[in-house]
C-alpha cells in the first residue's frame, strides 16, 4: 500500500454520529483477560469478569466424564458462574473452596504456602491457568467425597519435591481426589512433585485425563486404592516422559480406556522407568493407539486383571508386555477417534501441556490431519515449504499440517485457493526457531518484467480458506536504506492473506512498510482472520487490508524508519462497507521509538473507492506513550472522522481521554464490538 496521495476527485462522506464521545468505564466483560505464551502477560488487568464467559469456558469434557450418571450430565465446570481472575494464593483458595460455580482464572505464579498444600476444590469449579503464565507451585488441589463437575486446565503444577525421590512421607500431589466424580484434567504440565502427580483414588469415576504432559516424577500417576470395582478412566493424549513408576497404575477399575499416549524413557538419564501401564486388581482395560518409547516392562497386568491392546507401538522396550482377558468397548460409552500411534511425538510435543489459546483439541481433528514434514538438511520429506505446499492435494477435504524443523528458509511461499485446510507450524522450542523470509519490495523487478506491486511482494502469500500458521516467524527483509535511489515503491508484505478464516496463532510477523496485509478474495467476500498470542512488526501502515481482522491478546511493536526517524501508522483498513475492519483487543503496543510519533491509523480507500468504509477499534489494548494524543489521522482527500475509528478502555502512557478528537466507545457500542462479533460465529482452534 502506498503513501498518501492526493485526489480532488475523492467524495466526502458526512461524519457519522455512532460513535458517541464518552469516557470509558472500567471493563468487566469476561473475555477481556488475556493469555500470553513468551510474549509474557500481555495486558492482563486482574479484573474480574461478570458477563459471558469466554468461548472456552463453555468447553465440556470427553471420555468418561462426558457420560451422565450419578446425577451429573458431562462435566462443565464453572460454565454460569462469575469468571474471576486471580494472582494470590488467598484469591485461589477463596473462589475454589466457594460453594457456588466459578470460572477462575490463574494469572501467575502462586506458591503454595505451607508447601505441599493442597486446596479443597469444591464442586462446579473451572480452574484454569492463564496462557502458559498459570503455575501452581510446591502443591496442588484436593477433590474430596462426592466433589464432581471440576475442570483443571492449561496449568503448570510444579515443585512440591522434597528431595526424597521414592518419597513416602511427603504426600503432596498435583492433584488428588478421594471419592471425587466427573473430573477433566486437561492441557496441563504436571512435575517434579513429592508423591504423585495425579491421584484417582477411593472410587472417584467418570474423570477423563486428557493432552497433559507429565514428567520429571517418581509416581506418575495411581488409580484405584479401593476394594471395590467401580472407576470409570479415560485417559488419551497425554505425553508421559522422564517417570519411574505408575503410568499408570489402575487397581480396581471397572473401565480404564487409554489411548494415544506417549510414554518416553529418555536414554542417558538419571530417571529410568521401572514399569509403563500396570493394570491390577479386577481391572478392564482397553489400551489402543498408545507409543512406548525406552520404556521397561511397558505393558503388565495381574492374573485376575484384564488388557486388550490394539494398536500400540513400541520402540526400545524391554521386559514384560503383557495382554489378555476381556474388556469392554468404549465406543458403547461414548464417541472417540484415534490417531496413528507413529505420529503421538509430533502431535503432542505440538499439542498437549498448557496452551497459549485455548481451543477444544479433539483426536477426531487430530485423526483426519496428514503431517509433511521440511527440513534444510533433508530429515524431512521435504527441503522447502513450498514443495510441502505443492504436495496438499488440489481441494484436499481434510487437515494437512507442515511441520516445518527450525531454521531460516529463504524462500517465497504460496497456498493457492484450492488448498484448504493447511497448517504451516514450527516445530521449534520457540517462534524464533523456524523463520520464512524474502525481501521484495512493491518496486522490485520481476523476472519476467515489471514489478512484484504491494501483494505481489508477500513472503507467504495464503488465498486458501481454514488456513493456520503457528509457531514460526514470517519476515520480509527488504533494505530500505540500501534501495533508496534503487527501488522507489519500498511497500515489503511479510504475510498476505486472501482468505476467511486465517489463524494466526503464536507467530511472528515482521517488516517495515505494510508488513501484514490481511485482505479478501474480493471486495464482496468476507475474510475473517484471527491473530492471537503474536507478535506483529513494523513502522507504517503495517496492519492494513479489507479483512474482518482481530489482533488479540498480541504485542504489535513498532519500529523506527530506514533512515533512524520515528513516525508512524499501524492500521490502514481498507474495509467494504457493512462489514467489520480491523480490531485490536486485549493486546499491548511497544517499541523503541520517539513518545508522541505514531498513529493508530488512518482510512485506506484503495483506488480512491469512495465507497469504502475503513474501520480500527482498538479497546482493552495497553498503549505506550508512542501513540499520539490525536492517534486518528487522514489519508489522501479523506478524512478518519468520515470513516470508523473508535477507542475503548485503552490503558497505558498512550491512552488518552475522549474528545472530537479521540472517540471513544460508549458501553453499549463496545458491547457489540467484541472479538465474537468479529468472527461471527467461527472459533478458531488450533490444528
Amino acid at each position: 500500500m502506498s503513501e498518501p496521495r492526493s485526489n480532488a476527485q475523492h467524495r466526502r462522506r458526512r461524519s457519522r454520529t455512532a460513535l458517541a464521545v464518552g469516557v470509558p468505564l472500567a471493563l468487566t466483560a469476561a473475555g477481556t483477560f488475556t493469555y500470553g505464551t513468551d510474549l509474557g502477560l500481555l495486558g492482563g488487568s486482574g479484573r474480574q469478569a461478570s458477563a459471558a464467559a469466554p468461548a472456552w469456558a463453555t468447553d465440556t469434557a470427553d471420555g468418561f466424564a462426558s457420560v451422565n450418571s450419578l446425577g451429573q450430565n458431562g462435566t462443565y465446570g464453572g460454565r454460569g458462574g462469575k469468571t474471576v481472575t486471580v494472582k494470590t494464593l488467598a484469591d485461589l483458595e477463596k473462589y475454589a473452596t466457594a460453594a457456588e460455580p466459578y470460572v477462575i482464572v490463574v494469572a501467575g505464579t502462586i506458591t503454595m504456602n505451607p508447601v505441599g498444600k493442597e486446596i479443597k476444590v469444591k464442586s462446579d469449579k473451572t480452574i484454569v491457568g492463564q496462557g502458559t503464565a498459570g503455575h501452581i507451585v510446591g502443591g496442588g488441589f484436593f477433590l474430596g467425597q462426592g466433589v464432581h463437575n471440576v475442570i483443571i486446565r492449561n496449568l503448570t503444577i510444579r515443585d512440591a519435591y522434597q528431595g526424597i525421590w521414592n518419597d513416602k512421607d511427603h504426600d503432596f500431589d498435583a492433584i488428588q481426589m478421594d471419592g471425587a466424580h466427573h473430573v477433566w484434567i486437561d492441557h496441563n504440565d504436571l512435575r517434579h512433585m513429592a508423591d504423585g502427580l495425579i491421584d484417582v483414588r477411593k472410587d472417584s469415576t467418570n474423570v477423563t485425563v486428557s493432552w497433559n504432559r507429565l514428567s520429571d516424577n517418581n509416581k506418575t500417576f495411581g488409580i484405584g486404592w479401593t476394594e471395590n470395582v467401580k472407576t470409570d478412566i479415560t485417559i488419551h493424549h497425554n505425553w508421559i516422559r522422564e517417570t519411574e513408576q505408575r503410568n499408570p497404575s489402575t487397581d480396581n477399575a471397572a473401565h480404564a480406556h487409554l489411548y494415544n499416549n506417549f510414554l518416553e524413557d529418555a536414554p542417558g538419564t538419571a530417571i529410568k522407568s521401572a514399569y509403563g501401564n500396570y493394570s491390577r486388581g479386577g481391572t478392564k482395560m482397553v489400551q489402543e493407539n498408545s507409543l512406548f518409547q525406552g520404556v521397561n516392562n511397558p505393558v503388565i497386568k495381574d492374573s485376575g486383571a484384564a488388557v486388550v491392546q490394539r494398536g500400540n507401538s513400541f520402540s526400545g522396550t524391554s521386559g514384560r508386555n503383557e495382554s489378555g482377558g476381556t474388556a469392554f468397548d468404549p465406543k458403547t460409552y461414548y464417541p472417540y477417534s484415534l490417531d496413528k500411534a507413529a505420529d503421538l511425538p509430533s502431535i503432542l510435543k505440538a499439542g498437549a501441556g498448557p496452551r497459549a489459546s485455548i481451543g477444544t483439541t479433539s483426536a477426531s481433528t487430530k485423526a483426519a490431519a496428514t503431517t509433511l514434514t521440511v527440513a534444510q538438511d533433508g530429515s524431512g520429506q521435504y527441503r522447502t515449504v513450498q514443495a510441502a505446499v505443492n504436495a496438499v492435494p488440489a481441494n484436499n477435504p481434510a487437515r494437512v499440517v507442515i511441520a516445518v524443523k527450525p531454521g531460516t528458509y529463504r524462500e517465497l511461499v504460496k497456498v493457492p485457493s484450492n488448498k484448504p485446510h493447511v497448517t504451516i507450524r514450527g516445530t521449534g522450542g520457540s517462534r524464533k526457531d523456524t523463520t520464512i523470509v524474502y525481501n521484495n519490495a512493491s518496486g522490485t523487478p520481476k523476472p519476467g518484467g515489471g514489478t512484484y506491486g504491494t501483494g505481489g511482494s508477500a513472503t507467504v502469500a495464503v488465498e486458501a480458506d481454514d488456513f493456520q500458521a503457528r509457531n514460526l516467524t514470517i519476515s520480509n527483509d527488504f533494505d530500505e536504506k540500501a534501495n533508496q535511489n534503487v527501488i522507489k515503491d519500498q511497500q515489503a508484505v511479510a504475510l498476505r492473506t486472501a482468505a476467511d478464516k486465517v489463524f494466526l496463532d503464536g507467530i511472528i510477523v515482521s517488516g517495515d512498510q505494510d508488513t501484514l496485509l490481511l485482505d479478501t478474495a474480493s471486495k464482496d467476500r468476507l475474510g475473517r482472520v484471527y491473530v492471537s498470542n503474536s507478535y506483529v512488526i513494523g513502522n507504517v501502515d503495517f496492519i492494513f487490508g479489507r479483512a474482518t481482522a482481530v489482533v488479540d491478546k498480541s504485542v504489535i511493536t513498532l519500529k523506527k524508519r530506514w533512515d533512524g526517524s520515528s513516525a508512524g501508522y499501524i492500521t490502514a483498513p481498507s474495509t467494504a462497507a457493512n462489514r467489520k475492519g480491523i480490531l485490536i483487543a486485549n493486546s499491548t503496543v511497544n517499541g523503541d521509538v520517539s513518545a508522541g510519533s505514531f498513529y493508530l491509523g488512518r482510512p485506506w480507500h484503495a483506488g480512491g473507492d469512495a465507497s469504502l468504509d475503513p474501520q480500527t477499534t482498538v479497546r482493552n489494548t495497553n498503549l505506550s506513550n508512542a501513540i499520539r494524543s490525536t492517534p486518528w489521522t487522514n489519508m489522501g482527500d479523506f478524512s478518519w472522522k468520515d470513516d470508523r475509528f473508535a477507542e475503548y478502555a485503552n490503558y497505558g502512557a498512550g491512552a488518552g481521554q475522549a474528545s472530537s478528537n479521540r472517540p471513544h466507545l460508549n458501553d453499549a457500542q463496545a458491547a457489540n464490538q467484541e472479538v465474537a462479533d468479529w468472527l461471527a460465529g467461527w472459533t478458531p482452534s488450533a490444528s
